[in-house]
């Protein structure tokens, strides 16, 4: 999609914000490359979304969930300078604890970030 890369960062934190979703963390992936290792790269953030009902859920249902949070949404630079939106899968995310109680959560999730990319890309 074409758009200035920060207003897409910020449309995709309110479409998370519109789903229930808080940012944990917004991770400048080129500041940080280019501060530790003084290396060139493409605009990239990793936002890690949270919804705090469907992670106090999972969390009931496996403990271990917590290696898995927040799931992340990547606002990137394309290599034709457009800008790209990516959202974790939380079914397959999710598929590692061998957890059936947790496919409910993960395709509720799966459904509020399709809901979030389209939202976005709009």
């Amino acid at each position: 999609m074409s758009g200035d890369f920060e207003n897409i960062v910020d449309q995709t934190i309110d479409a998370l914000e519109d789903e229930g979703f808080g940012v944990l963390c917004n991770i400048d992936v080129q500041a940080t490359l280019k501060q530790k290792l003084d290396a060139d790269f493409r605009q990239y953030r990793i936002l890690g979304a949270c919804n705090p009902e469907q992670a106090h859920q999972g969390l009931q249902d496996e403990l271990l969930l917590g290696t898995l949070l927040p799931c992340n949404v990547v606002v990137y630079e394309t290599d034709d300078g457009d800008v790209g939106v990516s959202a974790i899968d939380p079914g397959q995310l999710v598929s590692v604890t061998d957890n059936e109680a947790l496919e409910s959560i993960a395709a509720d999730v799966h459904q509020s970030f399709e809901r979030v990319l389209d939202e976005v890309e709009g």
